[in-house]
């Protein structure tokens, strides 16, 4: 009855919100109207979509005005009614970040490397949860077992709490979106050459032309080769990825592009983990050379149109189709299996292949009226996509007493580590084939009232079939899943505007298991200083998840799903991004996180309820400072960059009893020297204290990324 009247409460909130929205909207219209006022300071462009593209300069500057996200929010981030954070192509290559993960590093509310160098994915949690990325709007779904190279893209899109009214099922932490680099109309371009340390040498190169006379037609060339090594033994860190696209505007009003992209990647993304029982140094390797390794291999071409029919209404179709294969394995330590130096091990791993075409069609219409704005959205989604995989595992062998009876793999001594060589059979445990199709339509109403307030509304509903083949026995399900979004902004200045927002999210389902559904509630201010390049942002929120299951790691090293039930997380978020005094850029965040299982049943005989979740600090913190010293006659400009990451004590499981993380400061520094107009020497260090502590915990121990460096020579046109 508890959980009814929960439920209850969370409907009738939901209501009141997204009533007050509409009314709140209306009332001030009416106590507006007898002002008379005919001034118009700035009219509704926040949410006009301009079919020529976002005016961000991402490449000069570390402060976006506007979202992209697909055309499926308002553009203004100022006006967008969510937490939210953009990585622009200049801070990624101020701080030269290289994965996801040390993309966002310095945004509010995110979570990275809890796994430290396990980089089979890429692992980040924002607002404790997971979050869904997204490429141009179009979700990765099952691509996501390719990490992303962040060269290929302009920026990176951070929208926190739950987004399935716009997006489609997507988990409740949040939505990345990555925006595609695509041809401009103009001559441009740059190569680059970096060496570094662990081991490492990559080369890449940007560069994009008119190709007629007429100037509508444009190319662009992006490519990237790395050869490198991690920090352990017995590994390596390499990377081939090439993108090409076209782009064909024969008006001002319409836009047609094409790009292509393929990535391979082959490296070594765990090297066993180590023992529990004291600090080891990293470059000790415990798994298996040659057997240790993942391959992935991704292609996919990409159509975006843009048309402007010059009355109000604006189209965008965009179209994606992506084939990927990837294998990996490895051999990992079971620490609490050990005599002496001696501990025994077990192997896992699996081959994986996935086909993908996802596209949509939004349709927005504006009008502007005498004392308000309206914008409204429509649109329609859908995905096929099939996957099939072939997973294995083995470890120890136990009778029904316990006793160790036989093995996969010899066990290894931790004080002189011998090798016994990959294993040589490899059964799967399980057949899996998948097929998914998705059917989705959604609608959103913006409506701006003089200026100062904006209601916004959105409904969406997936329609969902998977049929899935294990172990040739098949079964099918269909679901189907409405979410809603209702939000109201509040403008007290130009500078200054403030949202109460609702929004809800449903996890892409598996067959037998209900759709994991979250909801969040939000309340938030940003502050844009006029005359400045700057944007300030806080933000308090109630998260909710239900119907979760966690996955666990059992004493023999094998992995199981079970249900928790109910999971929140309360918390504060706050960042800002400015450029100040031409010659100083400041970078800053802030985020509290309270996390609790509020129901379930017991984990492995646990009982977990009022615990904390698992890779969730309380505190995260950091910030980057840029300070630029000016040029003269003799030298170039010199910029110096330095930051700090802030990560709190976390559990290491959700049963809170395995032990927890150390609050930790990692310190990186960066230093830029402009060698000749058009060419810069940069030097950038990871970690620069080469800290090192446990950052993940399962049947081992593993610690966070040591110290890199990486020398960089640029040359742009």
């Amino acid at each position: 009855m508890a959980h009814d009247i929960s439920c209850g409460t969370r409907r009738t909130l939901t209501a009141l919100l997204l009533g007050c929205t509409a009314l709140i909207a209306t009332q001030a219209l009416a106590q507006d109207a007898g002002t008379g006022s005919e001034e118009s300071p700035y009219r509704l462009s926040p949410i006009l979509i301009n079919a020529d593209g976002q005016a961000d300069d991402d490449a000069n500057s570390i402060v976006a005005q506007e979202l992209w996200t697909g055309g499926k929010v308002a553009t203004s981030i100022l006006d967008t009614p969510a937490s939210v954070s953009v990585v622009t192509e200049k801070e990624v290559r101020d701080r030269d970040a290289d994965t996801l993960e040390e993309v966002l590093n310095y945004s509010a509310g995110i979570h990275t490397d809890y796994y430290g160098t396990d980089d089979r994915n890429e692992y980040f949690l924002v607002r404790g949860f997971q979050a869904t990325t997204y490429r141009d709007g179009l979700t990765l779904g099952s691509m996501r077992s390719a990490r992303e190279e962040p060269y290929a893209f302009e920026r990176t899109e951070v929208i926190r709490g739950g987004n399935s009214t716009l997006f489609g099922t997507s988990d409740p932490g949040g939505t990345i979106n990555f925006v595609t680099k695509q041809p401009r109309f103009e001559r441009f371009g740059e190569v680059y050459g970096s060496v570094g340390s662990p081991r490492n040498a990559e080369y890449g190169f940007d560069a994009g032309d008119v190709l007629n006379a007429e100037g509508t037609l444009a190319y662009r060339l992006t490519g990237k080769v790395q050869d490198g090594e991690r920090d352990y033994d017995n590994s390596r860190n390499d990377s081939r990825f090439l993108m090409g696209g076209l782009s064909w505007q024969p008006t001002d009003a319409t836009k047609l592009s094409v790009v292509a992209d393929y990535l391979k990647r082959e490296n070594t993304p765990n090297s066993g983990g180590y023992p529990t029982d004291r600090e080891y140094d990293r470059d000790e390797f415990f798994g298996e050379p040659g057997f240790n390794d993942q391959n992935v291999e991704r292609a996919s071409i990409t159509g975006l149109l843009e048309h402007d029919f010059d009355n109000g209404l604006n189209l965008r179709a965009n179209l994606r189709y992506s084939d990927l294969k990837s294998d990996f394995g490895y051999v990992y330590l079971l620490d609490s299996l050990r005599t002496g130096n001696l501990v025994e091990r077990a192997y896992f791993g699996g081959e994986n292949t996935a086909e993908e075409l996802i596209g949509n069609v939004i349709l927005q219409y504006d009008r502007s009226f005498e004392r308000f704005d309206s914008s409204t959205l429509a649109g329609l989604e859908f995905r096929d996509a099939s996957t099939s995989g072939a997973p294995f595992y083995y470890g120890p062998v136990f009778d029904e007493e316990g006793n160790l009876v036989g093995r996969a793999i010899d066990p290894i001594d931790v004080a002189d580590p011998v090798y016994a060589g990959a294993p040589t059979v490899l059964t799967p445990y399980e057949l899996r084939d998948n097929d998914y199709s998705t059917q989705s339509l959604f609608v959103q109403q913006n409506l701006s009232f003089d200026d100062r307030f904006i209601a916004t509304v959105g409904l969406r509903h997936d329609w969902l079939d998977i049929d899935e083949t294990l172990n040739g026995v098949r079964s099918a399900s269909d679901f189907s899943e409405t979410s809603i979004r209702g939000a109201l902004t509040y403008k007290i200045t130009p500078e200054v505007s403030t949202y109460v927002s609702y929004v809800e999210s449903v996890a892409p389902p598996v067959i037998g298991v209900e759709p994991e559904r979250g909801e969040q509630y939000e309340l938030g201010v940003k502050y844009q200083p006029a005359g400045t390049t700057a944007l300030i942002s806080a933000s308090v929120y109630d998260l909710t998840k239900n119907n979760v299951t966690v996955a666990v790691v059992q004493d023999d090293g094998n992995i199981t799903r079970e249900l928790v039930g109910e999971q929140r997380v309360r918390g504060i978020d706050l960042e800002g991004k400015a450029e100040l005094a031409n010659n100083l850029d400041v970078i800053a965040s802030y985020s509290y996180m309270k996390s609790e299982v509020v129901r379930s049943g017991p984990i492995r005989g646990a009982e977990v309820e009022g615990n904390e979740f698992s890779e969730v600090p309380r505190h995260l913190a950091s910030l980057w400072v840029n300070y630029t010293l000016p040029g003269n006659d003799t030298r170039g400009d010199m910029t110096f960059g330095l930051g700090a990451r802030y990560v709190g004590s976390y559990y290491f499981a959700i049963s809170n009893d395995t032990g927890k993380a150390e609050s930790s400061v990692t310190l990186d520094a960066a230093f830029n020297y402009r060698v000749q107009d058009n060419t810069t020497l940069a030097v950038n260090v990871t970690n620069l204290l080469d800290d090192q502590h446990v950052v993940g915990r399962g049947t081992a121990d593993y610690y966070n990324p040591g110290r890199e460096v990486a020398v960089t020579l640029r040359h742009t046109w």
